[in-house]
């Protein structure tokens, strides 16, 4: 998505997603995503990260159980910060997960994103598009 597009859908007060790729591991896979959420204040950025129990029938993410079953906020995403702008919210996200600008899609088209990953075999070192998955800092 062009960021003029990004700037766009938060502007009309549509979230943004960007898929991350996977996490856990073999005997307990999970995937993550970063959320750039209008609020009535300033926009919020989530991470999520959940079980990757879907299949190429079931890609809901949002239905996905959290992958840390302890952490109640993780059920509603772990905030990584706000910003008063579109585009420092976006640097939120390039700088706590690794996001890449050219890579959010509108609410939702995450899960068409997770989907490609499925149906790709759910590789573990790249994107089905090439794109190599980040490495998410721990803070």
């Amino acid at each position: 998505m062009a960021e003029s597009f990004i700037f766009g859908a938060l502007r009309r007060g549509r979230s943004v997603q960007q898929f991350l790729g996977p996490c856990g591991s073999a005997a307990r896979p999970g995937v993550r995503y970063v959320e750039v959420r209008v609020t009535k204040g300033p926009f919020e950025v989530y991470l999520h990260v959940v079980e990757d129990v879907g299949s190429e029938s079931f890609l809901d993410l949002i239905e996905f159980p959290p992958f840390d079953t302890g952490d109640e906020a993780s059920e509603f995403g772990l905030l990584l910060g706000m910003a008063d702008e579109p585009l420092a919210a976006l640097q939120v996200a390039e700088q706590r997960v690794g996001a890449e600008r050219g890579r959010w899609v509108n609410e939702g088209i995450v899960q068409d994103e997770y989907g490609d990953f499925v149906r790709a075999g759910r590789p573990t070192d790249v994107s089905p598009d090439g794109w190599r998955w980040p490495v998410i800092m721990r803070r």
